[in-house]
């Protein structure tokens, strides 16, 4: 289901926009020394592996201070979307071209965002001899299928909204997850090309189908007002890019998924408020057109 999806620029758009979120959500103890002010990202870097013949590009390279000092380090942050062998390897190599090119401290990080294997991941590169070992390389990992979502439930922060869509999930639980992580971005009242981003970056990773869309729904009317509203405006503007990717694609299916499910929420908003409707108004309603399901869901925000 997400062949096509482009990983890297999902969470480097992420991580690059939230960076401080990022740090302050897996690594508060970095902030203690850390001069959030003076972040700058530096241009990738593309590496040539001699042995295999591929190119790799670095993904996140950000050149920070040291609090209350003159002197920088580096923070390179890697997203991998698959298991490796001899990705370790490649963390060194990223390493010790870092440091050969800036002559800097660099602090590694990988964010390992694959469903399979749950096993630990390798955080570590060494070199050793039964006498002495050569080398010990070790960097940071944030493996997100070992994370339960249900700890970041109450995190008041954009990064754990978008990712626990890629945490450890079970299969029943992921309408819920999906509604839980909208209910998170509606309280940090970000503004909208930011908040955006995050329901995009939910909605890619958790692409529901119709069982689930109902169970979605059941969830949110669990919400405050307030919170229902938000997600609904939320859910309407993923109605809308699903009818132009589906228009620019020749795709219908996709228009009509993205109505049925707004008209769906309609039908429960009215019987939570009303009880039973008669059944010819319920039909009534599952005619409705795109824009008089728009008209009905700005009425419910005044």
């Amino acid at each position: 289901m997400t062949n096509n999806i482009d990983h890297d620029r999902l969470f480097k758009e992420l991580i690059s926009t939230f960076f401080v979120e990022f740090i302050e959500l897996f690594f508060p103890q970095l902030m203690d020394y850390l001069d959030r002010n003076s972040i700058t990202f530096l241009d990738k870097e593309v590496f040539t592996d001699v042995t295999e013949g591929e190119r790799h590009e670095s993904d996140l390279v950000a050149q920070v201070k040291f609090r209350g000092k003159e002197s920088f380090f580096l923070i390179h942050v890697e997203a991998q979307e698959s298991s490796r062998k001899w990705f370790n390897r490649r963390m060194f190599t990223y390493f010790a071209r870092f440091h050969e090119k800036f002559v800097l401290p660099i602090y590694p990080i990988v964010i390992f965002s694959y469903s399979k294997p749950k096993r630990e991941a390798i955080s570590q590169y060494v070199v050793d001899f039964t006498d002495f070992k050569v080398l010990e390389f070790n960097y940071q990992v944030v493996q997100l299928n070992r994370l339960n979502w249900r700890d970041f439930l109450n995190q008041p922060n954009p990064v754990a909204s978008a990712l626990m869509a890629k945490m450890n999930i079970a299969e029943k639980e992921r309408a819920k997850v999906k509604a839980e992580c909208l209910r998170l971005l509606i309280t940090l009242r970000l503004d909208s090309a930011r908040m955006q981003l995050i329901s995009g970056f939910i909605d890619t990773y958790l692409n529901l189908n119709p069982v689930e869309e109902i169970q979605f729904q059941e969830e949110i009317s669990t919400f405050s007002q307030p919170v229902q509203e938000g997600v609904m405006q939320i859910t309407t503007s993923w109605m809308r890019q699903g009818i132009e990717q589906g228009i620019e694609q020749g795709i219908e299916r996709g228009i009509e998924q993205g109505i049925e499910r707004e008209k769906t929420l309609i039908l429960r908003q009215l019987k939570r408020k009303l009880g039973e409707i008669n059944p010819s108004l319920e039909t009534k309603i599952m005619q409705l057109s795109i824009d008089d399901v728009e008209v009905i869901n700005w009425l419910n925000t005044l």
